[in-house]
């Protein structure tokens, strides 16, 4: 029998193909699949990128960035700069050579490395984890560790215990990495207490999309 992946191998060897759920280079079958069973990942993306607009004097951190496309998407909205760190070098280098292809590199900075364990210098804007949540181990110490680089907006994306899909990204991550999946009610006890303005909560397809406002 073949070990587990820990996140950070499994993304690294998946870089490329996680890449095409973004693009139009993957299949025609690929793509039904993504149509019906990855809706999340674009309502995400949309809802993102929408709640940080206008964006000109803003910065923003994407933890767990992949190969960069939120950092792409609001360099090229004109945010003044903006950071992604991801644990898996290849998608790092994807976001690099992506970036540098959309000529916003200036705008950018990736760093490959653990999000817990980087000390950053300095807050943000916004902070963007959708995507990342499906594999904390430790959901209770990301979430404290964002609100507090955070000025602004914090985005998370938790990944839904219940339903068709949930079971079926259980039966497609078996073997392969430890996958976190929560109920509502789990995260309304996750952010119980924590210091900021006020925080949305909604279901969009697979995912709970979470947005809290510190300002």
């Amino acid at each position: 029998m073949t070990a587990k992946k820990n996140a950070s191998d499994f993304f690294d060897s998946y870089a490329h193909d996680f890449d095409a759920i973004y693009g139009h280079k993957n299949s025609f079958i690929n793509r039904l699949i993504n149509h019906f069973f990855r809706r999340s990942m674009r309502l995400r993306y949309r809802k993102t990128i929408e709640e940080c607009l206008p964006v000109e004097g803003r910065t923003a951190l994407d933890i767990g960035c992949g190969p960069g496309h939120y950092c792409i998407a609001l360099a090229r909205r004109g945010i003044d700069e903006v950071w992604g760190i991801d644990f898996a070098p290849a998608m790092i280098e994807l976001a690099q050579q992506k970036a540098k292809a959309a000529v916003v590199s200036e705008k950018c900075r990736f760093i490959t490395g653990d999000y817990l364990g980087y000390k950053f210098d300095r807050k943000f804007d916004y902070c963007v984890l959708t995507g990342f949540m499906d594999y904390a181990a430790d959901p209770e110490r990301v979430i404290s560790k964002t609100l507090s680089l955070t000025t602004s907006k914090a985005f998370f994306s938790f990944p839904a215990a219940e339903g068709f899909l949930a079971w079926q990204r259980r039966v497609r991550y078996k073997g392969k990495c430890d996958l976190y999946m929560h109920s509502r009610e789990e995260i309304e006890k996750l952010f119980l207490g924590k210091s900021c303005r006020g925080i949305r909560i909604e279901k969009i397809s697979r995912d709970y999309f979470v947005t809290v406002l510190m300002e």
